[in-house]
């Protein structure tokens, strides 16, 4: 039971492990076995290592490591322990890494033993009093420190307004923010999931998200560890060992391309998921072809829901009832979502207006931008998500665009004003402009426009080399191709909707 008044989401979250406590809660394979005890004493063993270090009050945690068990034991450690956790994506280079470094100022850094040579100056250069390595595999320095630890840590208590997280995300300007979540905010979405998706005992859930966004780490994780429920761990995607192990399992969490990537395996079926209950799909648009294939080949119906960093989710088609293909369906409980109009009225049945979101589930603001975080605040308290959206007659959200110029492929956010400036500093280049066109696998893929110097010559195969080990690979355009201008309205402004008609066909 939940220690009353106390709002830390492991206190939340372990208040509903299961009276058994030495069977299974994660099991990765290869013998990889982690028991509900393991779990406590492990957590527990890296929290009092981070109290030890005697850690300003808020010190942020920031972690770039590959998916494992222990990763996921070092996020609770830090809930366990009042911190806020602030996990990066396992893409970046050293160029965004010491960007997050140098905003956030963590107190520690952990990093996989790979990264540590390039992670290295970048945590001395900014003052990070502590830095560990962990890897994949049970080993790094993390692992070493909390072996001589005491198994047992009093959870602290942590209040609603508490800062947990901090999830950065792109924006408008080009500069990532970070956008700070409480331990009210995480916990009340975790609760509200857990009954609005029927979680129940003997669940089992199929783990094949990263845990760098709120996907991977809070919806899919939370929901299981909240109903004592086993997860079958993997470290990625692989279709082929999905389909081996979907018959264990009961419950099942992807974004669009992994979808399209069952379907194109010829052995994936009803009887691959005759023990299924729940696939659910997030982070990007589902098309409603995949819908209709995926029903017609396994009896199944995908669930999509709606979120973002600022708010964890929002939306949900229903468990129980009708799941609309190209909708996110409606607002959760507790959850407050609006269309309007430039004027702030009130959109109409199939009108398209910008969405707006206010509940517990919703951030607090951006780590250290109080100025964005008021043009982002309605006076009445609403998010603007910068999504545009409709209500169908039956109330349920379609989202048809993006007032923010940002793409999402396979999941991952993707602001092309960061991979603009990469293009412009690049000889011959005169200027750039990076759009989103739709993809089958991706949703979105990230394509450049490049207007060439005169005299200069241009390859795409050589930009695409010279952004690979700079940026991220999600970030890298798919396509790049070379022009003598971009399309301007009367006003000057590059028309990147033309630019989408012309190279999204």
């Amino acid at each position: 039971m939940q220690e009353p008044g106390n709002h830390n989401v492991y206190a939340l979250l372990a208040a509903g492990f299961p009276a058994d406590r030495a069977s299974c809660c994660i099991d990765a394979g290869e013998g990889a076995w982690y028991s509900w005890d393991d779990v406590e004493r492990a957590s527990a063993m890296i929290a009092n290592l981070l109290k030890r270090l005697k850690l300003p009050k808020g010190a942020r945690i920031a972690v770039q490591v590959d998916k494992s068990p222990e990763a996921v034991l070092l996020y609770l450690a830090t809930l366990r322990a009042g911190y806020a956790f602030l996990p990066l994506n396992t893409a970046y280079q050293a160029t965004e890494i010491d960007y997050f470094v140098a905003d956030a100022e963590p107190s520690v850094v952990v990093c996989s033993p790979a990264n540590l040579r390039w992670v290295e100056p970048i945590a001395r250069r900014h003052r990070v009093p502590h830095l560990f390595t962990l890897g994949d595999d049970r080993r790094g320095t993390l692992l070493e420190a909390a072996s001589r630890e005491s198994a047992r840590f009093p959870t602290v208590r942590s209040r609603a307004e508490d800062l947990a997280c901090i999830v950065y995300t792109s924006g408008t300007t080009g500069r990532s923010k970070g956008a700070m979540l409480s331990h009210g905010n995480i916990g009340s979405n975790a609760l509200v999931l857990h009954r609005y998706w029927r979680w129940r005992d003997g669940d089992v859930l199929l783990h094949m998200l990263p845990i760098f966004h709120v996907h991977g780490l809070f919806v899919a994780i939370h929901g299981a560890l909240l109903s004592g429920s086993r997860m079958i761990w993997r470290a990625r995607f692989d279709a082929r060992e999905a389909i081996r192990l979907l018959p264990q399992a009961t419950v099942f969490m992807g974004v669009p391309t992994m979808y399209v990537r069952l379907l194109d395996e010829p052995g994936f079926d009803a009887s691959a998921c005759r023990n299924m209950r729940l696939f659910v799909s997030g982070s990007a648009p589902l098309l409603p072809d995949t819908f209709r294939q995926f029903e017609a080949r396994t009896g199944q119906r995908i669930l999509e829901r709606y979120g973002m960093s600022e708010t964890v989710m929002l939306t949900s088609n229903s468990y129980d009832g009708n799941r609309v293909p190209g909708t996110v369906g409606l607002p959760l409980p507790g959850v407050e979502v609006r269309v309007v109009d430039d004027a702030g009225r009130a959109c109409g049945t199939g009108d398209i207006g910008a969405i707006q979101v206010r509940g517990p589930n919703v951030f607090s603001g951006y780590w250290r931008m109080p100025e964005k975080t008021r043009e982002e605040f309605t006076a009445d308290g609403f998010f603007r998500t910068g999504d545009m959206g409709k209500w169908d007659a039956n109330g349920y959200l379609s989202i048809v665009g993006r007032s923010k110029d940002l793409i999402i492929t396979g999941g991952y956010n993707v602001y092309p004003k960061e991979i603009e400036s990469y293009l412009d500093e690049m000889d011959g280049v005169a200027e750039s402009a990076v759009i989103g066109v739709p993809h089958r696998d991706f949703g979105e893929a990230v394509t450049a426009v490049v207007v060439r110097k005169p005299g200069a010559q241009l390859h795409e195969a050589a930009i695409i080399a010279a952004l690979k080990g700079r940026i991220a690979a999600f970030k890298v355009p798919k396509r790049v191709h070379v022009v003598d201008e971009l399309p301007r309205n009367t006003m000057g402004k590059v028309q990147k909707n033309v630019l989408r008609e012309r190279y999204g066909a």
